[in-house]
């Protein structure tokens, strides 16, 4: 038997995923938008961060009234971002530097200026008539949720061109796909095979629950959409081994599970965790752990391959449509209270920092947090440096500010005035002068070199991604102390949700043994009598390895 180690093929496990849109990010040109130019040029900036796979926000033709969510065109590059060429070398540095790219993949729903949208709306003898979802009437047992309420008034819109009805389950410009058709399905399985020749490895999904969604559709009796979801997981092993599937499943644990599939994980490779996500918001707004804990003991097992992705932000609107409302409330009135920083009356459309009113050690500790959760780390750009979000920016779009490279004329992101940026920075407190990366990369104690020693620690730490996560009672609701073992490896990690310091005891399965902080500063820990003695700061975080005494 060959005797390969399984992270070799299983990058994923400790992967560290940064998120980031090609518009934002970097412009080359001086046209005010980011482009694939500009993201090369900072190419090293996110190797030397230490992040081992970058994720790209849509970067497709698109009519631009989702964010590049509505795409026009799925096999093509968005003219403003670059050519295709542009992308090619991207791609190319990347892998020079030893990073992965994967990339958005949506297709539950396309633009309706989209070509198969527009043959399809010219009647029902187009060939591309069954390519989305038309009724006579609205079925009364079809889909009727929507999922922006106060921008969508329901999910069905007459076309008058084609004297009926179709499925939107987001905006009525975003008609769904029919994943019913053959012939989706197999376009779908095409525009991954195209994207996958690029070198990319692999794809964040798209609201996968709508994508598999069936209801309303004619025709999709006897369909098993989970049937579906693995045979796109057969179908990109067999052109890429190692490449993943990153579902967007915001769902209740007990129905995530079906979503990695049988023991084997025949379906999505990893999920991001939703609920787990919501639960550090909770204690951190409660100075109590108690959510997080029973959010960890609700897990599902998963699959051996498979993982999920942990993170505190991404680009979408804080959700906290898992907890109830009161939770909810909590939240919104600890981090959230103004009712323009809420949105919908589930979430935030806040970044982290200014929801913890800039206090670094409450951020660090936060992070420290994430990281030390089983499971993937995912960055949203410029939660390295501490970004701030533009509240005068409409919606969700209040957290894709350009990124802030400098203090100078539109942060470094752009040679035009700021005025003529894709969107407008934050100011104040998180403003480009007050926050940006050239003035932290040379101040040992910014937040940006922080996160470099923390993603190096995660890296050397597989035992978090790969081993058996286990809670450890410590008798103080405020502090989380989680044991991560794998093989001969042990890592504790504590963290103090409390803006008050506490002394605990921390058991453990050796008799002796020596606690090295790997994070911090402290002093080595001498652990007598099965237990160690650990003092923690207000809002302090220890990444403690065991190392036994015989």
């Amino acid at each position: 038997m060959l005797n390969v180690p399984a992270t070799a093929d299983l990058w994923w496990k400790n992967a560290i995923i940064y998120c980031l849109d090609v518009q934002t990010f970097a412009d080359s040109d001086g046209d005010g938008i980011g482009d694939f130019g500009g993201l090369t040029q900072h190419v090293d900036d996110l190797a030397g961060l230490g992040v081992t796979c970058i994720w790209l926000m849509p970067f497709y033709p698109t009519a631009d009234r989702d964010d590049g969510y509505d795409i026009t065109d799925h096999y093509a590059i968005d003219p403003r971002l670059g050519t295709f060429g542009d992308f090619t070398e991207f791609m190319a540095v990347a892998r020079n530097r030893g990073l992965r790219v994967i990339a958005d993949l949506v297709v539950n729903h396309t633009s309706d200026q989209h070509a198969w949208f527009r043959e399809s709306r010219k009647g029902r003898d187009s060939r591309f008539r069954d390519w989305y979802v038309w009724q006579d009437e609205i079925p009364t047992d079809g889909p009727t949720g929507v999922v922006f309420p106060g921008e969508q008034s329901g999910v069905w819109t007459f076309d008058t061109d084609s004297s009926q009805y179709y499925l939107h389950r987001f905006y009525d410009h975003q008609p769904d796909l029919n994943i019913a058709s053959d012939a989706v399905r197999d376009e779908i399985a095409k525009v991954i095979g195209f994207w996958l020749a690029q070198g990319l490895s692999g794809f964040r999904v798209d609201a996968v629950p709508f994508l598999l969604e069936l209801d309303g559709i004619d025709g999709a009796m006897g369909l098993d959409p989970h049937h579906y979801l693995r045979d796109l997981r057969a179908f990109i092993q067999r052109r890429n081994g190692d490449a993943i599937l990153l579902g967007e499943v915001n769902l209740p644990f007990e129905e995530q599970r079906r979503f990695f599939g049988d023991e084997d994980g025949d379906e999505l490779s990893m999920l991001f965790d939703f609920i787990g996500m919501q639960a550090t918001h909770l204690a951190m707004a409660r100075s109590d752990a108690r959510p997080i804990v029973r959010a960890l003991r609700q897990r599902p097992a998963i699959p051996a391959d498979a993982a999920f992705a942990s993170f505190l932000r991404n680009h979408d609107e804080l959700t906290l449509d898992k907890l109830t409302k009161s939770e909810r409330d909590e939240v919104f009135a600890a981090f959230g209270p103004d009712p323009d920083m809420q949105l919908y009356a589930r979430g935030l459309r806040r970044r982290l920092p200014t929801m913890l009113g800039g206090d670094q050690q409450w951020l660090r500790m936060a992070y420290s947090l994430m990281f030390a959760m089983p499971g993937a780390p995912t960055l949203f750009y410029g939660e390295e440096i501490g970004m701030g979000e533009n509240l005068a920016i409409e919606g969700r779009m209040a957290v894709r500010t350009p990124m802030q490279w400098t203090s100078g004329p539109a942060a470094g992101f752009t040679t035009a005035p700021a005025s003529a940026a894709c969107r407008p920075f934050p100011d104040g407190d998180f403003s480009p002068e007050a926050v940006n990366v050239a003035a932290q990369r040379t101040d040992s104690d910014s937040l940006l070199n922080w996160f470099e020693r923390l993603i190096r620690l995660r890296k050397s730490a597989p035992e978090i991604g790969w081993g058996e996560c286990q809670v450890l009672d410590v008798g103080n609701d405020a502090v989380l102390v989680l044991q991560h073992r794998w093989d001969d490896r042990t890592t504790i990690t504590v963290h103090n949700l409390a803006s008050k310091a506490a002394k605990i005891s921390i058991p453990l399965e050796v008799e002796s043994a020596i606690l090295r902080d790997r994070l911090g500063s402290t002093p080595p820990i001498t652990a007598k009598n099965g237990a160690g003695a650990v003092k923690i700061s207000a809002h302090g975080y220890h990444w403690l390895g065991v190392e036994p005494v015989s």
